[in-house]
Formats: structure tokens, sequence, C-alpha cells
């Protein structure tokens, strides 16, 4: 479960067992959760986050969203 990013204390990871999904990130903090899939960078699953929170979340994704398929290509072997 490679950490990309810890951003305020939120961590930007995949799972190991993601591989036969799109490439996504999960960010995770404080029991919340959300789901970003990098190539539309729509939310795939919120648990917890509200709006404003989500959308810097998504700002984030947004600005690392190439390096972040290349580390899923990278490390799914694609």
């Amino acid at each position: 479960m490679p950490t990309l990013l810890v951003w305020h204390g939120h961590k930007f990871r995949f799972y190991a067992l993601d591989r036969d999904e799109p490439p996504h990130v999960h960010v995770v903090k404080d029991g919340k959760s959300l789901k970003i899939w990098l190539q539309s960078l729509e939310v795939a699953r919120n648990k917890g986050y509200d709006d404003r929170e989500t959308a810097q979340l998504l700002a984030v994704a947004a600005e690392r969203r190439d390096v972040w398929i290349g580390a899923w290509n990278d490390f799914f072997g694609l």
C-alpha cells in the first residue's frame, strides 16, 4: 500500500488489491475516506468529507494526476 503524499494529515495512497480497477487514489484521515478516479478526477466514494474538503482534495489530486497515474502503472507493472 504505497502512500503517495501526506498533505495536512490526509494520506493519498493506492491499495495493492485494486489492480483490476482504473487508476485511483484513496484519501484517508481521522476515519474519513475518499476514493478519486485519476483519469476523470471524479469522486467514486466519499465517507465523511464535506464539500469544501472534497474540493481541496480533488485540487491536490488534479495537480499530481499525471505523476500518480505513472506511479500506478509502475506499481502494478502496466
